[in-house]
């Protein structure tokens, strides 16, 4: 487990402190972009970032975030080119976690043993394989906590009692609850609902609990916040980038993210 993400969830735990998760896809809208964007969120208040690596096919992301996988996959942006921004940021003065966000194909053809070093190497703090299910993940687990990585599995509304169960226990640092049935970006978090959820969630894991899918503006973050440990937005981030002028972008991003994260 990454102990930087450990210490980070374990600070805010003391302090009755509540997270913020900002996401951006790595290549985005341009590779000179994403070092001073990762830079601008932690300027801005995100706690923990994840870093999407570009896919062809990413079945859990809604129209904003697949745009922007084609733009960085246009580019040329591969996983190594992600790894590559981690380590820059870090050499630049980024903190805060890291997790690589994406779909397994990559990681396999690079081959997981190798992934897991190369991403230590450069800096980063675990993965989040949205089509890698726990039954599929042991050889994967085994290079993660070989190099000290974290990785994060995802559970839904949809999720069984019995499945959350065995989800949490292949987990170290927390649980990504997805707070809606569907992709990113499409409609708003489901807050009536999502209280039911996590209080099911809670009941079989005593990890931290964040919160994703849906989570636009400042006040559902907060209303997010109230019931879990964190609160995850990616494709209002994304679009945030696309409303800023071009040589503004990573400044528009630390505005956004501070006013949402409530810093």
């Amino acid at each position: 487990m990454s102990q930087r993400l450990r210490e980070t969830f374990a600070r805010a735990r003391e302090t009755g402190r509540k997270l913020f998760v900002g996401y951006i896809t790595a290549g985005y809208p341009r590779r000179a972009d994403t070092v001073p964007i990762l830079l601008a969120m932690q300027e801005g208040g995100a706690d923990v970032i994840e870093l999407g690596v570009p896919f062809t096919d990413p079945l859990a992301d809604g129209a904003t975030i697949q745009h922007a996988n084609q733009v960085a996959l246009q580019q040329g942006v591969t996983l190594a080119d992600c790894f590559a921004f981690v380590r820059a940021a870090r050499e630049q003065g980024l903190t805060v976690p890291v997790l690589l966000m994406g779909y397994y194909n990559p990681i396999l053809a690079r081959g997981e043993a190798r992934a897991c070093a190369e991403a230590a190497a450069a800096g980063a703090d675990g993965w989040i394989v949205v089509d890698l299910p726990p039954e599929e993940a042991g050889s994967f687990l085994q290079a993660c906590r070989a190099h000290d990585l974290s990785f994060v599995p995802l559970v839904a509304p949809t999720t069984r009692d019995e499945r959350i169960t065995r989800i949490a226990s292949v987990a170290d640092a927390f649980l990504y609850c997805v707070s809606v049935t569907g992709t990113t970006g499409k409609g708003n978090v489901a807050l009536d609902t999502l209280p039911e959820f996590i209080s099911r969630v809670r009941a079989r894991t005593s990890l931290p609990l964040a919160v994703g899918f849906g989570i636009n503006t400042r006040e559902q973050a907060e209303a997010v916040r109230r019931v879990a440990d964190a609160a995850v937005v990616g494709s209002a981030i994304i679009t945030a980038i696309d409303a800023a002028e071009e040589n503004h972008r990573a400044q528009r991003v630390r505005e956004f993210v501070e006013d949402v994260s409530g810093r």
